[in-house]
């Protein structure tokens, strides 16, 4: 079969296609035959060795396909079903791969494998940001860095949904008018508006209970600016770099703040709370309350490019690969 190597961490440029060979599932396995595949930014931290991995290895964590075969000790998934993950093994960027069954989620009717690739690591984060790490409430206003990105609009229109009032940070005025079709209330373009400035301003100087980071390095101070007292940073992400040399002392010095680095796998971390929060998901875009946005597809033999794109930060939605 075709799929994506490196032989070692860098930039696009390290990424290879090569012809390998697929193993039988294993007996707790299934074989996935993919029909589209996710690109997502943990995947350039794999690339880079951000995120460090045994080499040689392969990428992407996220696909959506038909089940090829299932390993003997499999009885809930049969070939021929619609399936999706995300959470890894890493190793996506092929036509075939074998996954944990309990890593697995079934399709239901009116969600396509395209929609499945592009929406479910990114709206199962939005859920557990969402609906876990800080229950959102009718009402409130929040801060959502990176609003036009995959993650962001689907944070846009499940804040709508809950009745939220949610602020976004985009870096275009063609992401603000995407962000806010989307459901976001008050859009800010960074690259001319101070971000803690303006959410004052919406907020009657308040601030925020809760800011969603997953920008990082370069927003982090602007995120802590806009919480209100006892307010809560959820910094889950790292696009513009990690955040680094954090002094704990800045949290009491701006209102006894928290801070939390949470990840997909906590929270998703056996079948029963995966299923709930795909479940989730999954009714949402049967309603139509969530629409999928497919920015970008690519052959997966120009992943290298997809990278490219993604880092670039001019993408908006979702980016996927198609084998």
């Amino acid at each position: 079969m075709k799929a994506i190597r490196i032989e070692k961490p860098g930039d696009p440029g390290v990424i290879r296609v090569q012809n390998v060979d697929v193993a039988p599932p294993k007996p707790a396995e299934v074989r996935v035959r993919h029909e589209h595949v996710g690109v997502n930014y943990i995947d350039t931290y794999h690339r880079s060795g951000l995120y460090q991995l045994p080499m040689p290895s392969g990428l992407g964590v996220e696909g959506a396909g038909v089940v090829d075969a299932v390993g003997s000790e499999v009885t809930h998934l049969a070939a021929g079903d619609r399936v999706a993950y995300c959470s890894g093994p890493i190793g996506a960027y092929a036509e075939l791969h074998n996954v944990p069954a309990s890593r697995l989620v079934k399709l239901p009717d009116g969600v396509g494998t395209a929609a499945a690739a592009a929406a479910l690591l990114k709206g199962l984060t939005v859920q557990y940001l969402l609906r876990q790490t800080y229950v959102l409430k009718p009402g409130q206003t929040v801060l959502f860095h990176a609003a036009a990105g995959g993650v962001g609009l689907i944070a846009c229109q499940w804040a709508r949904h809950l009745g939220v009032h949610l602020i976004g940070t985009v870096g275009s005025d063609d992401k603000a008018e995407l962000a806010r079709a989307r459901g976001a209330e008050h859009v800010i373009n960074s690259r001319r508006e101070n971000i803690a400035a303006r959410v004052r301003e919406i907020t009657g100087g308040k601030g925020v209970p809760v800011v969603y980071d997953g920008v990082g390095m370069d927003t982090f101070t602007a995120s802590l600016d806009c919480l209100a007292p006892r307010g809560l940073l959820v910094s889950f992400g790292n696009a513009s770099g990690p955040v680094t040399g954090v002094d704990l002392g800045i949290l009491a010095a701006k209102g006894s703040l928290y801070l939390t680095r949470p990840t997909l796998a906590t929270y998703t971390a056996n079948r029963e709370m995966l299923g709930a929060a795909a479940d989730e998901l999954f009714g949402l875009m049967q309603r139509g309350a969530i629409e999928v946005d497919i920015g970008r597809r690519f052959p997966l033999d120009e992943a290298a490019g997809a990278h490219r794109a993604l880092e670039s930060r001019t993408t908006t939605g979702s980016i996927l690969l198609e084998p």
